[in-house]
């Protein structure tokens, strides 16, 4: 059978930077007391190694929950005076890099799921997931985690998809850039004219094909900026314009909108 040290350290192998001193059951919740490893840290402005305690402070951050229970870990931390005379940080707080972030109170592992959460569900529903995971945050502190989160690098597709979208209607446009093989949005542009089409194919060469609606905008400025690049129209926008064809054709238009009264076909 395993020590108890060793057990500890399988269930909050999260922890391993850190010296747990002690582990607590409060019901739905377990806390975990430890403290930071007496080793020398470098100071965060001239970079000298030094082991001199000036004092000791707390802190309290979450953690990933452990058998569907929340946890919280007690950290003692040093705060460490800096050995070199004249440097302007005298005295600094230690942070654990990888696990504790200067001003957050998650680990940075449980920021790390919670991040992914949110990548996926976004606001409301990310907060009702975290709930039942037994991390629970609200709407705006997932939001917040949400727009915390780093940019993917921006990736050129082969065949790009094009298109405008209402931030409000009939007031303000934008458009949308997509990979139109996977579905994946690239970047948005701000409102639906030529110029930023044209300029963002310029800067981000090596779109071979673009799907776009009918917009005559759209085509001048990928004309201008990819010649050799074939345009084609994605299936909505073909059908749409193929249904607008057969009603102006049939004459139906008035009647579409017109109401049937009751009982009639």
């Amino acid at each position: 059978m395993r020590e108890i040290d060793d057990l500890m350290s399988v269930v909050f192998s999260g922890l391993s930077a850190l010296v747990i001193e002690d582990v607590e059951d409060e019901n739905d919740l377990i806390r975990v007391m430890a403290r930071t490893r007496n080793e020398p840290v470098p100071c965060p402005v001239c970079g000298t190694l030094t082991g001199r305690v000036h004092g000791l402070c707390g802190r309290t951050v979450t953690d990933v929950p452990v058998d569907g229970r929340q946890v919280v870990v007690s950290v003692r931390v040093r705060r460490l005076a800096c050995s070199v005379r004249g440097c302007p940080r005298q005295t600094f707080r230690e942070q654990v890099p990888g696990l504790l972030e200067r001003y957050q109170r998650r680990t940075s592992r449980l920021a790390g799921q919670l991040g992914a959460v949110v990548k996926e569900l976004a606001g409301r529903a990310g907060a009702r997931l975290s709930a039942v995971l037994a991390v629970a945050v609200s709407r705006s502190t997932a939001l917040r985690l949400l727009m915390r989160l780093p940019l993917p690098p921006l990736r050129i597709p082969r065949v790009l998809g094009v298109d405008d979208f209402a931030l409000k209607r009939r007031h303000r446009y934008a458009t949308i850039l997509t990979d139109a093989e996977t579905g994946e949005r690239i970047d948005v542009l701000p409102g639906r004219g030529a110029d930023a089409l044209e300029t963002w194919l310029r800067t981000h060469p090596g779109v071979e094909v673009v799907c776009r609606d009918g917009s005559g905008a759209y085509g001048e400025a990928i004309r201008r900026a990819l010649p050799d690049a074939v345009q084609v129209s994605d299936r909505w926008h073909l059908w749409k314009v193929r249904r607008e064809a057969l009603i102006d054709r049939v004459g139906v238009r008035d009647l579409r909108r017109r109401p049937v009264a009751a009982g009639r076909l």
